[in-house]
């Protein structure tokens, strides 16, 4: 069975468990969700200490995972065999004990539930998942795409019976990207000092997270799409103070992605949110932002913004830059984008 890491978190919750848990990808936060769920679900508290097993793949070859999983549990229907990190097993390499894994996995113990966690992409054309998916379960983690990220903070945050704003939302995304780990400990942070009946607002986000509500890149952003030449240049001022919190060429690249969508809209003749949205490979949520650019600048002046841009870019690595510091780039930046 292939699966997405929602499917099999609902059917692990529901106590639909498979004999085989084929578990990799590059989003380590849904690989920790569904080992927690499965360490919840498959063996009840109290047979824990004799039936549930928890290992390390480099601590734990092929022969030992199979040892474990081969094993009858002790005085109950099933036991867990779950192991974490399972690219670092040693043996996996090996073609002998690769299929030794295989046989098993083509013939598991209905009493034994065996998952495999890898941090990482496993390479499919071999014939190891395959044999997983046919008997049990496949599920690939892969990296939330940008675009996905706003949904999944309201839908997280919904799960929990909060509620949260489009820009405390926005401020989130913006600032922390699609780490997964980060924003849900960052959102669950929040509500341990809210009221049940509070929502997270962007005031809530600055004060918890300390992400500014008005000097982050996502506000500089803003000021450049209504060009406000005096917030901007105050945000630039503020950002260059704070090169930790707010690297030059992050800043450089959310500006520049932004600017090259403005562009896109420009030659899109179909400028209906629904249809930008799914050009741009963005939420509907942020669809009006690029349009208000888009009526701000003119093609011409967007295709100039991103040449400055990219001479920012230049010049935070030291080329033609002279002695500017990153104070005086940002500001240069501000005149050559709004001018």
């Amino acid at each position: 069975m292939n699966l997405t890491p929602d499917q099999a978190l609902k059917e692990i919750r529901q106590k639909k468990i498979y004999p085989l848990y084929f578990i990799h990808g590059n989003e380590p936060y849904y690989i920790d969700k569904l080992a927690e769920a499965l360490e919840k679900a498959v063996v009840p508290e109290s047979e824990k200490s004799f039936n549930q097993f928890v290992l390390f793949g480099k601590d734990a070859d092929v022969g030992t995972i199979l040892n474990n999983a081969r094993r009858f549990p002790f005085m109950a229907d099933r036991q867990l065999i779950l192991v974490k990190e399972a690219q670092q097993s040693s043996g996996l390499d090996s073609k002998d004990k690769s299929v030794m894994l295989e046989d098993y996995a083509a013939r598991p113990l209905s009493s034994t539930v065996l998952a495999l966690c890898f941090q990482g992409n496993f390479d499919m054309r071999k014939s190891l998942p395959k044999v997983f998916e046919k008997n049990g379960a496949l599920i690939q983690c892969k990296k939330m795409y940008d675009n996905k990220l706003p949904d999944w903070v309201g839908e997280y945050t919904r799960t929990l019976g909060a509620k949260i704003s489009i820009k405390a939302i926005q401020m989130l995304v913006e600032n922390i990207g699609n780490d997964l780990k980060r924003i849900t400990s960052e959102i669950d942070k929040m509500l341990l000092n809210l009221s049940a009946s509070e929502e997270i607002t962007a005031g809530v986000v600055e004060k918890y997270v300390g992400i500014s509500k008005e000097y982050n890149v996502f506000e500089f952003q803003k000021a450049l799409t209504q060009r406000d030449v005096l917030k901007a240049n105050k945000i630039a001022i503020y950002l260059a103070a704070n090169p930790k919190d707010n690297p030059l060429p992050q800043v450089l690249i959310i500006l520049y992605n932004f600017f090259s969508k403005v562009l896109v809209i420009h030659g899109t003749q179909d400028k209906s949110e629904g249809h930008l949205a799914s050009v741009l490979g963005v939420s509907p949520f942020f669809v009006k932002d690029y349009l208000s650019a888009a009526r701000q600048y003119s093609l011409n002046h967007v295709a100039k913004a991103i040449k400055a841009i990219r001479h920012a870019d230049n010049a935070s690595k030291g080329i033609e830059s002279g002695s500017m510091d990153e104070s005086a780039i940002l500001k240069e930046l501000v005149f050559n984008i709004l001018h």
